[in-house]
């Protein structure tokens, strides 16, 4: 794991929809790369080239794919924000996800329409 960054913008509250947020999955290099974690929106832009396209978790780029981290899964299909259905142990790793990137990457907004199961956890 890297080493958390000492150098964090204070975060920032932007509202953010799930279709806006997908204009920041990496296919403009000319716009920052953005992942959403229960709701929560991270600039990951310089590590691009691991959630950019081609990288190996382009997959959670440009949405909140909450269910797919808890499980720790790559697949699709999971990918989505409702993690309302997670086992306790799948929640606490979707925690952890949380705290790691709340360390490591600036917080520039959150998603104003998650779905109704997690809109308020």
């Amino acid at each position: 794991m890297q080493a958390e960054n000492m150098d964090l913008a204070p975060p920032k509250d932007d509202p953010f929809t799930q279709e806006e947020l997908k204009v920041f999955d990496g296919q403009d290099p000319a716009k920052p790369v953005y992942v959403a974690i229960k709701g929560t929106v991270f600039d990951v832009s310089r590590k691009r080239d691991t959630y950019g396209p081609g990288g190996s978790y382009a997959l959670f780029a440009g949405k909140d794919a909450s269910r797919a981290l808890g499980l720790s899964s790559l697949k699709p299909e999971d990918a989505v924000p409702d993690w309302s259905t997670l086992e306790e142990k799948d929640r606490k790793t979707l925690d952890d996800w949380h705290a790691f990137f709340t360390k490591r990457y600036n917080i520039v907004g959150r998603i104003i329409d998650l779905p109704a199961a997690v809109a308020n956890e």
